[in-house]
Formats: C-alpha cells, sequence, structure tokens
C-alpha cells in the first residue's frame, strides 16, 4: 500500500503516514460496506461522459455484494435508466456523519432484470416507488461495479474525534484523528 507525499483533505500538520491508510481485499470491502450502508442514502450521479450538466439524484443503496457490487432498484422508464444506457459511468458520493464517514466512487452502471434478485433485495418500504410490489413490472435492478473508491474517515469514532478536535482548539496543537485512502476490492 503506497502512502501519499500529501493529504488530499487537508493542509494537516501532522505526518502523513499517520493518516494515509489504504485498504485492500476483505479489508476494503468491509470498510465500504460499514461506510455506504450507515450513510444510507448516496448522491447517484450519471450522465457523467454524455452530458452537461451530469444528473444527481439521492438514492439508497439494498446491498453490497462479496464482490463490492452495489445494487439499487429502479424504474425501468426512469430518466436515469436511459442515462445509464447511454453512458455507463457513474459516480456516488457517501456521508456516514457530519464530519466523517466519506466515499468517494467511480464505477460502471448495469440495469438488471432479475427477478430472484429484485426479491431477494425487496423490503417493505420500497412499495412507495413500486406500488406493484416486488411483482411490479417496472421494477429494474442498477449494479454499480466499482472502478475507483476513496474514502474518509476517523480513526476512533466520532467521539474521540470531537475530543480531539476540541482538545486542539485549546492546546492549539493539531489533534487529527482522520484517516483516509483507497479501497481496493
Amino acid at each position: 500500500m503506497e502512502n501519499k507525499e500529501s493529504r488530499d483533505s487537508s493542509n494537516n500538520t501532522q505526518d502523513t503516514k499517520d493518516h494515509i491508510k489504504s485498504l485492500e481485499g476483505a479489508d476494503a470491502l468491509k470498510k465500504l460496506k460499514e461506510l455506504a450502508k450507515s450513510a444510507e442514502n448516496c448522491f447517484f450521479c450519471t450522465n457523467i461522459k454524455t452530458g452537461l450538466p451530469l444528473s444527481v439524484r439521492p438514492m439508497s443503496v439494498l446491498d453490497i455484494d462479496d464482490s463490492g457490487n452495489l445494487w439499487f432498484m429502479s424504474q425501468k422508464d426512469s430518466h436515469k435508466n436511459a442515462e445509464i444506457e447511454a453512458d455507463p459511468f457513474t459516480h456516488l458520493f457517501f456521508q456516514e456523519h457530519k464530519n466523517s464517514g466519506f466515499l468517494n466512487i467511480y464505477g460502471i452502471s448495469e440495469i438488471v432484470y432479475d427477478q430472484k434478485k429484485i426479491e431477494e433485495l425487496w423490503n417493505p418500504l420500497l412499495k412507495v416507488w413500486f406500488q406493484g410490489g416486488k411483482d411490479d413490472p417496472n421494477i429494474s435492478l442498477i449494479k454499480v461495479e466499482l472502478t475507483d473508491v476513496y474514502y474518509w474517515d476517523t480513526v476512533h469514532g466520532e467521539a474521540i474525534a470531537f475530543i480531539k478536535m476540541a482538545a486542539s482548539i485549546i492546546t492549539g496543537k493539531t489533534m487529527d484523528d482522520s484517516v483516509e485512502g483507497k479501497l481496493d476490492i
């Protein structure tokens, strides 16, 4: 895992090696699932290469499979699906908490029609968008295969980070509890 010379997220005076931690394999998948699932929603951006401005909408990830693919549900006839068909490149932004737990994801999206997977991902709250339930003929799935993932988080959790921030203000010394890096799944 390679450390960078400088951090993306701050002009921190602390040593970079203490704050850059790229993760691979199972550790990367665990961090992805932790941040994406607790964030609940993301900004799902399409029309990245073929149109300006790009299209952005909030969406909820329904599953992250063991390969790191993110799964969403969508209307077959939505603008989003049409944009993915024309340009599969997707950009996703997740924010877990106000000051921590961020994901910046690039991926390739694919529209999937798989009733078995729909049934696996179905939950009753989805009836808000799909009145016909899990058998609604207008349901499609969006599978996002990740191509590049970067995260920002805290080492010890948001409460400890807050205490360190308060101590930093009082002492005048940088006490950053952040960590960031690439996730290679």
